[in-house]
């Protein structure tokens, strides 16, 4: 199957080379950005790459895809969106993202995720989409509320990040629903 390729107004959705590396590596390093993405910060340029394989590794298989955010004044990756934990049989995925801080608060990753849950109903075929996301990141809970997440509830010491157990807040938004909650 061929990656799906997309676009907004202002981002090209588009998978992920190993020409992002430094793009990568430059916000995923910066602890104000992965205090709340349960993963620990990257260290080195290495682990930009080893993220990179994942994601090819995830889609692959099956179980993941996930688009680079490009930026199209710029041409530089800015952040990265896409659904893990796909389970076809269940037309389930979770969502997931991460923006560059330089571009927080500009509506870049409404504008994503508005076309990544549209590709995830018209062209993937789900049904549900669910998120994981920290009690503490309002930002991230605001968001998901405005284009049509609708909270369920708490998932007890769900994610462990720097070696501290964590609570989550589940959300989800169902075909159903679409995309009549959607701003």
């Amino acid at each position: 199957m061929d990656f799906l390729v997309s676009e907004t107004s202002r981002l090209y959705l588009r998978k992920i080379t190993a020409k992002d590396a430094d793009d990568i590596f430059e916000y995923l390093s910066n602890d104000e950005v992965t205090k709340y993405l349960g993963r620990e910060s990257l260290n080195d340029i290495g682990e930009s790459y080893n993220l990179i394989k994942k994601f090819e590794t995830n889609y692959i298989d099956k179980r993941g895809i996930r688009w680079g955010m490009i930026h199209k004044a710029t041409g530089h990756l800015i952040g990265t969106i896409g659904y893990d934990a796909i389970q076809i049989k269940n037309k389930r995925a979770d969502i997931g993202y991460d923006l560059n801080i330089k571009y927080w608060r500009q509506g870049f990753a409404t504008e994503a995720i508005n076309e990544v849950i549209r590709l995830g109903f018209e062209n993937l075929g789900l049904n549900r989409i669910g998120a994981v996301v920290f009690p503490q990141n309002i930002p991230s809970l605001n968001l998901l509320e405005k284009v049509g997440f609708t909270k369920e509830g708490i998932l007890r010491d769900y994610i462990i990040q720097n070696n501290i157990e964590r609570d989550t807040v589940v959300l989800s938004l169902l075909k159903k629903e679409y995309p009549s909650n959607i701003n």
